[in-house]
């Protein structure tokens, strides 16, 4: 019977320091410290690239891919992670991309 007590007491302490740590978490994000190059396409791209990670993703990735390459990164953005890029923008933005940080061989 004294271990029930033990536990109960255990158990509401428990809930009692979650209760106070939910209410204090705090967390800041760092500050952008990137940006995209501007250009023919970078508006396009700033609203739908940015709204799901930063722009340092972006530049930081091999600067001689082709559009396909770049087309293929927006088209997984979309089917992998629910980017909600619309059919009709791939195209564009993955020009921009190729444009900015690709290689405009094929």
């Amino acid at each position: 019977m004294n271990q029930i007590r033990v536990l109960g007491l255990v158990m509401i302490a428990v809930g009692m320091s979650a209760a106070v740590l939910a209410g204090t978490l705090k967390i800041e994000l760092p500050q952008e410290t990137a940006s995209l190059l501007p250009g023919p396409g970078a508006d396009l791209a700033n609203g739908q690239c940015l709204t799901c990670h930063s722009a340092d993703y972006i530049t930081t990735q091999p600067r001689d891919k082709p559009l396909a390459f770049w087309k293929a990164e927006v088209e997984k953005m979309r089917k992998v992670y629910a980017a909600p890029v619309p059919d009709d923008q791939i195209q564009a933005i993955a020009e921009y991309l190729t444009r900015s940080y690709g290689s405009t061989n094929p």
